[in-house]
This record gives structure tokens, C-alpha cells and sequence, in this order.
């Protein structure tokens, strides 16, 4: 019976031979695998850094929709924001009697009276409930430029003396600003560009009182016409209609109209 041996030097040197060698295999792929200890198939778990490559594909997919989004929602403010500048802006005028009560038929030999010419620049959000007027600087008259915000929804109105670079606001004045529809309705009637009917001029004083800090609690369109600017509240006097003779003294004088006759609003300090 002939006995087989194997050195066992030998052994342990080929077994650390088969140790180096899959030492090395395992080197060269260069990726560590998390064995499950319920005794799961090796080759079914996702590398570490498979899933680290997971994560951050899944991270970036989730920063591109925010910043998406910011810049969906910022540009449907910038929108709103200047959206009203050029859409749908009307230029009319208006011709008023500025030294007579009435507009009877003038006696035969009687002078003709005198008619004097407000031309502005009139735009009208209807949804909003909102008016923009631009008086700019009149030919004739003795008048300030100014631009005119009407919110019907804060009922308020501001004015911004571009003279003066100020503004000033009051409770909006609905027995003499024609609301948004009807004006609308008006400015499409008479064809916008051509002139109103001739009508006449109303006169109104305001009194210049407190200051307002925070311009921001008026409203957007309020806010966005008087920021950056000195804001005034106003105290009004009452509308009389002809002539009013006062004397006063640093007023500033606006003519403009939102309605079928023509308004001169005074601004005077205290």
C-alpha cells in the first residue's frame, strides 16, 4: 500500500498564492459590496458607490425643479410687473370751458367762449379694477405732468407730480372718477385718439398732511408708482364745479379727467 503525503510548506505557500491572486481580482474591480447576513445571493446587492451615484442623480433632478420653478414664478412677477407699460394705452383729449358755469348756445355778438385742450395718456386694467393716467406736459395751460393711479379695489388714488418727483394719496373719489368699465366703455365709444365731447371743469383742492413711510401697504400698482419717492397723504376740500377763486399759495395744479369733464386738482402745503 503506498502512502501519499503532501508537504504541507508546500500547501500553505500555495494557498497564500490563491489568497494573493484573488486578492488581486478583487483589487482590480475596485468596489466594495455590502454582504447581506440573511445569506442573500452577493452578486443581487447594489454596490456602495452605485448608490452613492443614485443619490446624487436624484438630488440634482430635485435642485433642477426648484430652480425651475423660482424662475417660472419670478418671471410671472416681472410680467405682471411690466405688462401694463405698453399693452392696450389709449391717447385722448378733452375740451373744457375754463371761465363759464354752463354750455348754452352763446348769445348772438356774445364772444365765443374760450375752450381750453387736456390730452392724456389713459390705460385701464379691468380685472384689477385699476385706471393709469398720464398727463404730460401741457402746450398751453399752466399745469404740472403727472402720473395717476385710481385702484378701485384699496379705493385710492395717487398722484405723482413728475415736476416734484413726490407723491400723494387719498381716498379714492368715485363721484368724480369714472369707474374702470365704464370708462373703458367710454374711450372704445368715442374711438380712443379723437377728442371728448366739450364739457366743462371742475375745480379741486387738496391739502398736503402727513407723510407716509411704508408705500408697500397701499397696494402693488400704488407701490410700484410711488417707490423710492416722498409720499404724501392728502385731506381733500370739496369739488365745486365753475370757478373757485382761493388764496393760496405753493400749490401745484394737475388738470386731468377721468370721467366727461375735466378736473383740476390743486395741491397746496399747509
Amino acid at each position: 500500500m503506498v502512502k501519499v503525503s503532501f508537504n504541507s510548506a508546500l500547501a500553505q505557500k500555495e494557498g497564500g498564492k490563491k489568497d494573493d491572486e484573488e486578492g488581486k481580482e478583487g483589487g482590480s474591480l475596485g468596489q466594495v459590496l455590502i454582504v447581506p447576513a440573511d445569506g442573500k445571493d452577493p452578486e443581487a446587492v447594489v454596490p456602495v458607490r452605485q448608490r452613492r451615484a443614485w443619490c446624487w442623480c436624484w438630488c440634482m433632478c430635485f435642485g433642477l425643479a426648484f430652480m425651475l420653478a423660482v424662475v417660472i414664478l419670478g418671471g410671472a412677477y416681472l410680467y405682471k410687473y411690466f405688462s401694463h407699460q405698453e399693452s392696450g394705452v389709449y391717447f385722448c383729449g378733452i375740451k373744457y370751458i375754463e371761465d363759464g358755469l354752463t354750455l348754452t348756445e352763446p348769445d348772438v355778438g356774445a364772444p365765443a367762449p374760450r375752450y381750453q385742450i387736456i390730452e392724456e395718456n389713459i390705460q385701464i386694467l379691468e380685472e384689477e379694477d385699476v385706471e393709469f393716467i398720464s398727463v404730460p406736459i401741457p402746450e398751453f395751460a399752466d399745469s404740472d405732468p403727472a402720473d395717476i393711479v385710481h385702484d378701485f379695489q384699496r379705493r385710492l388714488t395717487a398722484y405723482l407730480d413728475l415736476s416734484l418727483d413726490k407723491c400723494y394719496v387719498i381716498p379714492l373719489n368715485t363721484s368724480v372718477v369714472m369707474p374702470p368699465k365704464n370708462f373703458l366703455e367710454l374711450l372704445i365709444n368715442i374711438k380712443a385718439g379723437t377728442y371728448l365731447p366739450q364739457s366743462y371743469l371742475i375745480h379741486e383742492q387738496m391739502i398736503v398732511t402727513d407723510r407716509i413711510e411704508n408705500v408697500d401697504q397701499l397696494g402693488f400698482f400704488i407701490y410700484r408708482l410711488c417707490r423710492d419717492k416722498e409720499t404724501y397723504k392728502l385731506q381733500r376740500k370739496e369739488a365745486l364745479r365753475g370757478i373757485h377763486k382761493r388764496e393760496v399759495s405753493n400749490c401745484r395744479k394737475i388738470r386731468h379727467f377721468e370721467n366727461r369733464f375735466a378736473v383740476e386738482t390743486l395741491i397746496c402745503e399747509q
